[in-house]
């Protein structure tokens, strides 16, 4: 019997270990001007903590994360943690005037916010400006402790996150676009880690390496924080196996090549078993349609253990630059897991259907080039960004800040995706919003036009992950398309791609109360107009409504 009885307290003691209790992670981020160099060529960029990238943020599930940002540097400054739910918890959410006004220099701001139900890898992104330029980072959220991966244990993990570089000052470059009413110059290099590698000047010193043992297996967390392009990544001479997107796990499958749009993250487990030598990573753009981009490769090394660093490393076969029939396979490869532990729970029955085209066209503009300037729209309305926080306007209901008419579909129907349109590209203007009844089903079909040009554009929604149930090119039709959804096992994500001259369709529950922003993640069409928000009211529950505003939220 006292046998059984300490065997009885070790169970429970065991027990108690494995409730693990959440733990709170706090962070200090000093956001300040730092010089850094590359391609021969010195600058000052704004940075936090002096990091290029900055620091990744680690947590686990069901952890809380307090996030202190104090501003020094000149610009206004709003940080966003990218697929973080933030339920009920809009004013951690980040993005400039849509859940807060921006932290002023010399101001701070507490991002204080739960990690509820979500594990894998995110990001975090200035949302002010292009200031996101220079100011991201990893978000590396671990499974509860106990809690295996759904795939083989890695030995070893390393994070790997793509962006994009500027000899010049990018706010600058940006303003001379703006003022001549034309994109502005594309960037010098993209980057992987904030190093251009060894195919650029000057930067066999701005490399970044990984050392890998052979037979052992490492699992890659990568997120795309580049600006403006869809990137295809490759490892020479090493598969990859997809296990993750968004920070959702997902079917595994083998590739040569991933393709990861801005926004967008993956994880790939990796087998170190080639012959032992030095072996390029590399990332170059996805574009299919003649439109300037910054067209240079990136390299990393994957290097074993032991190699000499006078091996030259071989370069992977990566898809070329417009390899669009890549580009669909690959997605349609993307499927959630779907299983007991991971299930997905896609919408069958749909309250609200929304249906946004996608237009990129002209505003009149006197001082500019053409008297034109670039501008994006959705259902015809280009968006302009408030002077007040919206969340702040809804939860406090100040009039005259935005209204409630954002349209369910177009103005007016037409051939979308047929020739190229040039009549009528002058659209409307205003800070028009949807409201979504609490808890009610949403699909969103988002339809590219050839307004201007056909193009792929990487839509983001904040405080939700979707389910991408359909994706085709060429205009959707209601009567068809529909039938051949995916309700079963359709990726989870929070950034989708929209294809070019195509749509997709995606479903969510709008179970999460306050103003959530839906934009384009390519920096220059947002920045054009391509976004609006939706109104979530809130539920009748006591926890299904926007919680109060934080006494330090930035003032406008």
């Amino acid at each position: 019997r006292n046998g059984r009885l300490h065997l009885f307290v070790f169970g429970f003691v065991l027990l108690g270990c494995l409730q693990v209790e959440a733990a709170t992670k706090k962070y200090q981020f000093d956001v300040q001007v730092s010089n850094v160099s590359r391609l021969c060529h010195a600058k000052p960029i704004v940075t936090v903590n002096g990091m290029f990238p900055g620091p990744t943020i680690y947590a686990r599930e069901g952890d809380r994360v307090i996030i202190n940002v104090s501003n020094h540097a000149q610009y206004n400054m709003s940080i966003h943690w990218h697929g973080l739910k933030q339920y009920a918890n809009g004013w951690a959410d980040g993005p400039a005037y849509i859940t807060q006004c921006p932290i002023k220099t010399g101001s701070s701001y507490v991002y204080d916010f739960n990690v509820t139900g979500q594990r894998g890898t995110l990001w975090w992104h200035a949302h002010i400006l292009w200031l996101r330029a220079t100011v991201y980072g990893a978000i590396v959220i671990l499974p509860q402790q106990g809690t295996p991966y759904p795939f083989p244990k890695p030995d070893n993990e390393q994070v790997l996150v793509f962006g994009e570089w500027w000899h010049g000052d990018v706010e600058e470059i940006v303003k001379q676009g703006n003022a001549k009413g034309l994109p502005p110059n594309t960037s010098d290099a993209h980057t992987i880690n904030g190093k251009p590698g060894p195919l650029f000047p000057c930067s066999e010193k701005h490399t970044f390496a990984m050392e890998v043992e052979s037979g052992k297996k490492y699992l890659l967390r990568i997120a795309n924080a580049a600006l403006n392009d869809e990137l295809f990544f490759a490892i020479a001479g090493h598969n990859m196996t997809v296990v993750e997107i968004d920070a959702v796990y997902s079917k595994p499958f083998t590739t040569s090549a991933i393709l990861i749009a801005p926004g967008q993250t993956t994880n790939v487990l990796v087998n170190a078993n080639s012959a032992p030598g030095r072996y390029f990573m590399a990332v170059r753009p996805f574009q299919d349609v003649p439109i300037p981009v910054d067209n240079k490769t990136a390299t990393a090394i994957l290097q074993y253990k032991g190699i000499p660093n006078t091996v030259l490393p071989s370069l992977p076969q990566i898809p070329s630059p417009n390899d669009t029939a890549f580009a669909l396979s690959y997605n349609k490869k993307l499927r959630s897991l779907n299983s007991p532990n991971f299930p997905a729970n896609v919408p069958l029955k749909v309250d609200r259907k929304l249906f946004f085209t996608i237009g990129l066209g002209k505003s009149v503009c006197p001082t500019c080039i053409n008297g034109t300037r670039l501008s994006a729209s959705l259902n015809n309305i280009t968006f302009v960004m408030p002077q007040t926080g919206l969340l702040q306007a809804h939860y406090s209901k100040m009039k005259g800040v935005f209204t409630l008419d954002f349209p369910d579909k177009p103005p007016t129907p037409f051939n979308y995706t047929g020739a190229p349109l040039t009549a009528n590209l002058f659209t409307s203007h205003g800070t028009r919003l949807s409201k979504i009844p609490f808890n009610s089903t949403v699909e969103l079909v988002i339809q590219d036009t050839n307004l201007l040009s056909v193009e792929s554009h990487p839509f983001h929604l904040h405080g939700y992950n979707f389910f991408v149930v359909g994706t085709g090119i060429g205009n959707f039709d209601p009567a068809k398309d529909p039938s051949k959804y995916n309700l079963v096992d359709p990726p989870e994500r929070n950034t989708v791609g929209v294809p070019t001259g195509g749509w997709s369709a995606i479903r969510f529950r709008a179970d999460n109360p306050g103003v959530w922003f839906f934009h384009c993640h390519l920096e220059l069409h947002t920045g054009w107009g391509l976004k609006m928000a939706f109104v979530v009211e809130d539920g009748p529950g006591k926890d299904q409504a926007v919680r109060p505003p934080p006494k330090d939220l930035p003032p406008c």
